[in-house]
């Protein structure tokens, strides 16, 4: 039967031109001189025939050895040895096929642009936690397309990227682990939007510093849509401000999706870019297909827009130029659906105009959600509103707590604790009241006497009916005659009632000792 593969031996010597030899070296059948190599094909990982070939044995015997141990191995272990970073990475890729287009876009501009040249040529089974750390450090020192240095969001994008195509090796078998999660990157916090308070507002006015994320107050927000009345795309910035809608959404929207007479639209589609290339779509998430409410100020600003739009159409068509009816609600002068970049320019020129503090456009979807909690909307609400899959989204990312519903919250928490110490002070003045002692002269009505022998019942009824006025010593007097010289429970000797106080008195028989040591401590005698 014959051998699968080929073994044979080779050198590095060269000619007088300076090519290689190899296998044409005349000193190849001494002894000592070049070294074994095999040459094989195994089924991969795919199920596809590749092509291996491993060299560096002593003797043909140890090469031979070798070509049995790599065909008795399992694709994963000939792939983990085998496959390089950069060919796993673009083989995750490719595989990835129900990823979104600007996700797919994301992956590959992180694979081709920084994983690859700092990691493709590592072996996949070479790969372990020191050696990602070494290579992460020294990405974080270069710098990025526009010059700058890499932001930690950026590092822990990339760390993302690179964890989830060694996950697929840990599926496929090809890993053991993952190395990628080890990788620590220094700096980075999950963004959480700050609001733009009259202290942000001066710090920012004074060095030029400004949150990653943050939102506008409702004075501010009105300050921006009062000052954009006129703009093409008022309409827009009332809905991204007001009901929290997606860039995407906003740019997606036709008038379809829109029914003004029952005050609601729904979101059927987004429109967003991938790159240069405007992809339309699903939403974000299936929470994002959603119907919103709309009040009854946004449906006359919609109604507004609309008739604006049809006059535009006629404007052009009678000036001879072309108009689409594409059917969207936010168009161009052509009636073609506007970019979304166009949108974020847009945003940007309006806001350097009013003079507000500086927010993205995605930060008016932030400012919607803040501001409907503060109007009194819970957060399964908001959650609907926003088409989030989960209410931790809603809480932990997009709901800021704004300074008046701060200032509620501290004033109804400090007066909780003052009601209650209110009513602690009403209750121990009660019970004062109830225990502090009658001072006033009480009138006691005296027990009925026996008539005495020949008194008239006439007179009897006048004594009986008489009231007796007794002082506060009498009383005294009454309550210690009537209360008990002891009681069994007592461990003390209670005086008696005719007992007077005064100083121990010493009997000429008695030491002073005897008087102070305690009955049945006497001291021994022997």
């Amino acid at each position: 039967m014959a051998e699968p593969g080929v073994i044979f031996k080779r050198c590095g010597c060269r000619d007088a031109g300076r090519r290689r030899l190899e296998q044409s070296c005349p000193q190849l059948a001494e002894r000592g001189h070049g070294t074994w190599y095999f040459h094989c094909s195994a089924t991969n990982l795919l199920g596809r025939r590749e092509r291996a070939r491993r060299g560096g044995y002593p003797s043909q015997a140890a090469a031979r050895q070798a070509r049995d141990e790599f065909l008795a191995r399992t694709a994963a272990d000939r792939t983990a040895e085998g496959w390089t970073v950069e060919r796993w990475l673009r083989h995750w890729v490719a595989s990835r096929t129900s990823i979104r287009p600007t996700t797919r876009f994301h992956y590959t501009r992180d694979v081709e642009t920084v994983l690859i040249p700092h990691l493709g040529r590592y072996r996949l089974a070479g790969l372990d936690a020191r050696l990602l750390r070494t290579v992460f450090a020294a990405i974080a020192d270069t710098r990025n397309s526009k010059g700058r240095p890499q932001s930690a969001s950026a590092m822990q994008h990339l760390r993302t990227t690179l964890r989830a195509a060694l996950n697929l090796a840990i599926k496929e078998g090809v890993l053991d682990c993952n190395p990628a999660r080890h990788i620590e990157i220094s700096g980075y916090q999950q963004p959480h939007a700050k609001v733009w308070t009259d202290e942000r507002v001066a710090a920012w006015q004074e060095t030029g510093v400004h949150p990653a994320v943050a939102v506008w107050t409702a004075d501010q927000l009105a300050t921006f849509l009062g000052s954009v009345t006129d703009d093409a795309l008022y309409a827009l910035w009332w809905l991204a401000g007001l009901r929290g809608l997606r860039r995407g959404e906003l740019c997606g929207l036709r008038w379809a999706d829109i029914d003004l007479d029952h005050a609601v639209l729904t979101i059927e589609r987004n429109r967003t870019t991938a790159g240069y290339q405007i992809v339309e779509g699903q939403p974000q998430t299936p929470a994002g297909r959603r119907a919103v409410a709309l009040d009854k100020r946004t449906v006359q600003i919609l109604r507004t827009h609309h008739r604006q739009q049809l006059d535009q159409r006629r404007d052009t068509l009678a000036d001879g130029q072309r108009w689409t009816d594409s059917g969207y609600v936010f168009v161009r002068t052509d009636g073609l659906p506007i970019n979304p970049n166009y949108a974020t320019t847009r945003f940007r020129k309006l806001l350097d105009r009013a003079g507000l503090p500086p927010i993205r456009l995605h930060d008016l979807r932030h400012g919607a959600a803040s501001l409907a909690h503060e109007a009194g909307a819970d957060l399964k609400t908001l959650q609907d509103l926003l088409g989030h899959s989960t209410i931790v989204i809603t809480a932990d990312t997009y709901t800021s707590v704004l300074p008046q519903i701060q200032r509620r919250c501290a004033d109804a928490t400090a007066q909780l604790v003052l009601n209650a110490a209110r009513r602690t002070r009403k209750k121990i003045k009660s019970k004062a009241r109830k225990n502090r002692p009658d001072r006033s002269p009480k009138v006691i009505a005296p027990a009925p006497a026996k008539p005495k022998t020949g008194a008239s019942p006439t007179s009897t009824r006048k004594r009986a009916g008489k009231p007796q006025v007794t002082t506060r010593q009498q009383r005294e007097n009454a309550v210690s005659a009537a209360a008990p010289i002891s009681h069994p429970r007592d461990t003390h000797r209670p005086l008696g009632p005719d007992s007077t106080k005064g100083p121990t008195r010493v009997s000429a028989d008695q030491t002073l000792n005897d008087v102070v040591r305690p009955k049945g401590l006497e001291p021994l005698t022997f």
